[in-house]
């Protein structure tokens, strides 16, 4: 497999030092590293560091930076209904194709994906190849390094499951030099599942790095696992573990950040809510490469943020499911999208406008920028001109990845577009316990499903969490007011509401919460597959949206096809041995 290949020849003679934890643990910029150097236990952290710093999606080949990233924004929420791909219509036509499942095996943001995660594959496995190598390392510290470098082998093989099923598992045993390059054993969950019992077994609980996989990172992705496979009684034990001892590398034990927009706030990054995280930094040395350059398309065009590039635009049907009933504060499961949130769709800046006066879940505007709602401390969000093209994707905007004004100059590179040090949230406590709740709704106590459900929405409901209106709209440095910007009203599911309705409607009402809380964080596509609902949820979405964005017109998910994207052809290609003969077969349907 070419990329493979590409690593494999290059494997001793070069550690990559950078992205995602140099600012972390010091380094110094990227360079090349000879034999000697790196068969150290200095240059086998060096080889580990290499192997984080692809979470950011930043070095793989080829190296579309925007495919790449593990936020997985295009493949998660793009092609999981949350969002449109944004800007104009033919810009990055690869996602276009991606979003209503017209790509096929050519496209080369697959290629890129793939190859974004068998670079880090193989960095976990130079790490395991070398530190044997390594001369002054103890028994502990081999241990620790083996463990965190299948974490990662683990992480980086789990993204290529998710998106493809029928994958390559390369351990350290595989390189260019033996040969074996091409040999394909497929990668099933038992060998993601041993990778990380062993680092479950080994992490220690803290580390002093904060950015370091520790022992219950590993165990939340052990966890996430099993919830893949639908094993709740092995991931039920596990996310109670995780709930009551769990701990933060930095020592800080697992708990909700009391206002949920911190989560997304780079000034709080790391909190207690923070399981594994990417961590991106700028102004360090890196000329921008340390920092967010996965989302550096996602900002509104034309604002005070920056002049590019419109993408990622939430869909409508995402901004209806944050509607709340007037009297109960509960979401409607079942009839959210019949009638759409108000928005300024086909209005010019000047044309006025009244937001939406409904009740709505508060988590909502600090998921999507709405026109007339206080856009974080840029200014009251003016619609149509911060939008590339309306008629193509609609009137909203991603507001998640975007930093504060005030945070500029501390966390932003003025690279060719706005780099940030936002990290990229890969597993957060809330996603602990909803999958909690989601296990004890299959086979335990729908009341502590409820319970879980209900820590989540209890923190939506703190007012102090809510997005504010303008002291000065005018001047929005001012700060902000003690009056909510929209008519947020949300409440937690009363006592025994989930025993009463029974299993079916606990079921959804914990798949929906997932979509409220975890919107545009590129999670939802991958949930629907595993729920096995992707054909059902994503074909009544296009049903619905195609009379808004027309590029629809005709768009389908095929089911027992579209559950899994297409193989690249190129890895295809590539894995001929000397039979001439793929070893690698493409997908059903493709």
């Amino acid at each position: 497999m070419k990329n493979l290949k590409n690593v494999f020849i290059a494997a001793f003679a070069l550690a990559i030092i950078g992205s995602c934890y140099k600012s972390k643990l010091n380094q110094p910029a990227p360079g090349e590293l000879t034999a000697e150097e790196i068969a150290t236990k200095k240059g086998v952290d060096g080889l580990l560091i290499g192997a984080y710093s692809m979470l950011d999606g930043l070095g793989g080949s080829p190296a579309i930076t925007y495919a790449n990233s593990t936020s997985n924004w295009i493949y998660g929420s793009i092609c999981g209904s949350e969002a449109y791909k944004g800007s104009i219509q033919g810009d990055q036509q690869q996602i276009t194709d991606a979003e209503i499942f017209i790509a096929n095996a050519n496209n080369i943001y697959f290629d890129s994906k793939w190859g974004g995660a068998y670079e880090g594959v193989q960095r976990a496995n130079s790490v395991l190849r070398n530190m044997r190598l390594a001369k002054d390392m103890s028994t502990a510290d081999t241990i620790e390094a083996k463990a965190e470098a299948l974490f990662l082998r683990a992480f980086y093989h789990f993204e290529a499951k998710k998106m493809w099923n029928k994958i390559p598992f390369v351990d350290e045993s595989v390189t260019y030099d033996a040969g074996n390059y091409h040999i394909v054993n497929s990668t099933t969950w038992v060998h993601i599942e041993n990778d990380l019992i062993y680092a479950v077994n080994n992490l220690p609980r803290t580390q002093a790095a904060i950015g370091r996989a520790n022992k219950y990172a590993a165990e939340a992705l052990l966890a996430k696992a099993y919830m893949f496979e639908n094993k709740f009684a092995q991931a039920k034990p596990l996310l109670a573990d995780l709930i009551t001892n769990g701990e933060t590398a930095g020592g800080s034990k697992y708990a909700l950040d009391s206002q949920y927009n911190n989560n997304f706030n780079i000034q709080y990054k790391n909190s207690a809510e923070s399981v594994f995280a990417c961590q991106n930094s700028v102004n360090d040395g890196s000329g921008g490469s340390n920092g967010d350059q996965g989302d550096a398309l996602n900002f509104p065009v034309n604002s005070p943020v920056t002049g590019c590039c419109g993408f990622f635009q939430p869909s409508q049907y995402l901004v209806n499911h944050f509607k709340t009933d007037p009297v109960t504060g509960l979401p409607d499961l079942d009839n959210f999208n019949e009638v759409a949130v108000h928005n300024d769709e086909g209005l010019q800046s000047s044309d006025p406008f009244t937001p939406y006066s409904g009740t709505l879940d508060p988590r909502l505007d600090w998921t999507v920028g709405r026109r007339g709602i206080p856009y974080l401390d840029w200014g009251v969000d003016p619609g149509f001109n911060w939008v590339r093209d309306q008629s193509f994707s609609g009137p909203y905007l991603p507001i998640k990845n975007v930093y504060y004004q005030a945070q500029a100059a501390m966390y932003v590179d003025n690279d060719w577009n706005q780099l940030t040090a936002m990290n990229i949230n890969l597993i957060r406590f809330a996603d602990v316990l909803l999958w909690a709740a989601e296990a004890e709704v299959e086979i335990g106590s729908l009341d502590q499903a409820e319970v879980y459900v209900n820590m989540i929405r209890k923190r939506a409901a703190n007012p102090a969490g809510f997005v504010h209106t303008y002291v000065d709209p005018s001047n929005p440095a001012t700060g902000f007011t003690n009056t909510p910007a929209a008519n947020y009203f949300i409440k937690p599911y009363p006592p025994g509401y989930f025993a009463t309705q029974g299993q079916t409607i606990a079921r959804k009402a914990v798949r929906y919460e997932r979509m409220l809380e975890l919107a545009m964080e590129g999670h939802r596509f991958f949930d629907l597959v595993r729920w096995g609902i992707a054909a059902t949820e994503i074909n009544a979405y296009f049903l619905k949206e195609k009379n808004l964005r027309t590029y629809m017109n005709g768009a389908v998910f095929t089911p027992n096809k579209n559950e899994y994207f297409p193989i690249p052809q190129t890895e295809i290609d590539l894995s001929k041995g000397p039979s001439g003969i793929p070893a690698m077969t493409q997908n059903p349907g493709y």
